[in-house]
């Protein structure tokens, strides 16, 4: 949802004060054909409310008397009205510039300033507010804006004088085929492009907008976009949409919906194999009675970044987050406070894929314009660091906003209105578009993100299973991803983070836990990995080896990386209080087969005592060490010896 206003309702609202307003021309105008003119002009719009024929006798009159400051005046002011701003701007510079620097035309130099401001006239925006604050203006919120904006008129020169990046350019068909389309995400393996479509400009906001998806095709390209599902679009206006990394959670917003909290409401929608499902909205305690929009999900679809004009904020617009409790439920919304949040509007944000960079659009600090794009860092305490603006050409002028980079950091997508087209009718707002471009080295997320991609089955039926797919950070063991396998596909997307170790665990009712690792700390490779999981039953006999149990060489004492794991053990055989397991210890042949005997019987004992320590009955569970003898491998490598020295555990 992009937050704008109809420009009839600004004619409207100027014509209902029409009694009100003097229609007499000023001393100024001394000429007497001049006078009836500008008194003609006045009263066809004002009296008969023909603003059009208003405008050909404003045009008339500075035509035959161009020495006159005033009628270009308020020729350009109904220009404004009427949406022509191009020509209203040129008119405010004709008139203004005929007229003395004056406290009565304070009006008219901020309006000047905002129309220069719109097509990048630098110059012209500086002059205008350097007038204005002349004036020693006593609105201190004007005064505010007016020097934020003598601030981006320096930051712009320096800005646009050291580009960073490459120019954007316009997606190729069949991408932009539609009159407007905007806020673009992709899901984190590249594959799916979602964004929201506008049909009928002159409609907007009235049950017009859809989401849309494109696919990337078997050559890499795009393929035409589609309505995402009749059961997310309806005849009720579907907007700004987010998705996780899996492509299985949409949040989108929707205004007007019946039963709705706000206007403007997040909503909420899970795909179970080719379907999506109705439509939950996120409830009171997510939405307000104001307006709630342009969502953002983390890659696992836990935490939910957006945009609200609720009350209690620092500004217009503010962002707010909220994450999914234990209880599976939305926790109440918090607001991300400054540094994030400004007494601006605050707009569009965007998690990347890493989750330790935050994108949004902000007019509230310094930048080229209107509204500009700024990226903050999470620092290790949870706090944001100071935005920083993502400079020239990402933003320009114009109003930004609704940046996406991919997971890889290397492509940027977002949205731009196109310049007016020849002979198009200045009221008809410029068509919106998709464009991408290269991300530039210093507006990168500060992390490079990958992902594992698979699917998850029984590893007897081979049917696909619905499990729960874990990430933890073995540094710091934390969790860092959640997600679930699809119900009848089993498919599953998890997204991991270069310079980090991460232990996986895949885990359903039923089924022993699945353990994996992957290092990617040290590691040069960042690829994608294609990794189906297979899960055990979990009955007797039936084992699984436990990849993230660390100790040093021929020592029997776990290392601290190992809690993550131990832990996850504890928590699994909680979950059934019926189950009995060995936990069986097994080495290389490197040494002595009794030395390795006793090696594995002491690894072995040392994760049993973990387990009894944190609650685990000691009646059921046993230790037993194999030594080299049930080799997984060949002991002919470093690899297959080290995949020989392992933990397993095994149902009794």
């Amino acid at each position: 949802m992009l937050p704008k206003f109809l420009l009839p309702a600004a004619l409207l609202c100027v014509l209902a004060g029409a009694p009100a307003l003097a229609q007499q021309a000023p001393a100024s105008v001394t000429d007497g054909k001049a006078r009836s003119l500008y008194e003609k002009a006045q009263s066809l719009f004002y009296r008969d409310r023909q603003p059009q024929q208003a405008l050909l006798v404003w045009q008339q009159l500075t035509d035959k008397f161009p020495d006159y400051g005033e009628p270009f005046l308020r020729k350009a002011s109904l220009l404004t009205i009427l949406g022509d701003h191009p020509g209203a701007l040129q008119a405010y510079q004709l008139g203004l510039a005929k007229l003395p620097v004056e406290p009565a035309r304070a009006n008219d130099y901020l309006t000047l300033a905002k129309l220069a401001a719109e097509v990048g006239d630098y110059a012209t925006v500086r002059q205008a507010y350097t007038n204005y604050l002349s004036f020693n203006p006593n609105n201190p919120k004007q005064v505010a804006a007016a020097k934020l904006q003598l601030q981006n008129c320096d930051f712009a020169a320096e800005a646009m004088a050291h580009p960073n990046g490459p120019l954007p350019e316009r997606l190729p068909a069949p991408l932009n085929q539609l009159r407007d389309q905007y806020f673009p995400v992709l899901t984190a393996d590249n594959k799916s492009l979602i964004f929201t479509v506008q049909r009928s400009p002159e409609k907007f906001g009235q049950e017009n907008e859809d989401v849309f998806i494109s696919t990337v095709l078997p050559d890499g390209t795009f393929g035409a976009p589609q309505s995402i599902s009749p059961n997310i679009n309806s005849r009720e206006n579907e907007g700004t949409a987010t998705i996780s990394g899996d492509g299985n959670t949409l949040v989108f917003t929707s205004c007007g919906r019946p039963g709705g909290v706000g206007n403007c409401d997040l909503y909420i929608s899970r795909r179970r194999g080719k379907e999506w499902t109705a439509p939950r909205n996120l409830g009171p305690l997510v939405n307000s009675k104001a307006w709630d929009s342009q969502p953002s999900l983390s890659a696992d679809g836990r935490t939910l970044y957006f945009s609200s004009q609720r009350g209690g904020g620092l500004g217009g617009y503010d962002l707010y987050v909220t994450t999914i409790g234990p209880d599976g439920s939305w926790t109440a919304p918090r607001n991300l406070g400054a540094p994030v949040n400004t007494p601006g509007d605050d707009l569009a944000p965007f998690i990347h894929a890493s989750g330790t960079t935050l994108y949004y659009a902000t007019n509230g600090l310094v930048g080229l314009g209107s509204s500009d794009i700024f990226r903050a860092e999470l620092d290790d305490k949870g706090q944001w660091g100071t935005p920083r603006n993502l400079g020239y050409p990402l933003n320009t002028f114009a109003n930004e906003a609704s940046l996406f980079i991919s997971s890889d950091n290397k492509r940027a997508y977002y949205t731009r209105a196109e310049p007016p087209r020849p002979g198009e009718s200045p009221r008809m707002a410029p068509p919106i578009l998709l464009y991408g471009s290269e991300v530039p080295a210093s507006a990168r997320a500060r992390e490079t993100s990958t992902y594992a991609q698979g699917r998850v089955f029984d590893a007897v039926t081979k049917k696909p299973l619905n499990a729960m797919v874990q990430l933890f950070d073995l540094g710091t063991n934390a969790l860092t991803q959640q997600v679930y396998s699809d119900t009848e596909t089993g498919e599953y997307t998890a997204v991991l983070n270069e310079g980090r170790a991460y232990a996986m665990y895949a885990a359903a009712p039923g089924y022993l836990l699945k353990s994996l690792n992957f290092d990617y700390s040290a590691s040069r490779s960042f690829d994608p990995l294609t990794l189906d999981i297979y899960l055990e039953p979990a009955k007797s006999g039936r084992s699984a080896v436990l990849n993230n149990l660390f100790f040093d060489s021929n020592q029997a004492v776990l290392k601290p990386r190992s809690r993550t794991e131990l832990d996850r053990l504890v928590e699994f055989l909680r979950q059934d209080a019926n189950l009995r397991v060995e936990v069986a210890g097994y080495t290389d042949n490197v040494g002595t087969p009794a030395a390795n005997l006793t090696l594995s019987q002491r690894r072995a004992q040392a994760v049993l005592a973990y387990l009894s320590g944190h609650g685990v009955p000691a009646a059921r569970l046993r230790a037993k060490g194999y030594g080299a003898t049930k080799p997984l491998a060949a002991n002919d490598s470093e690899a297959h010896r080290a995949e020989n020295r392992r933990i397993e555990l095994r149902i009794l």
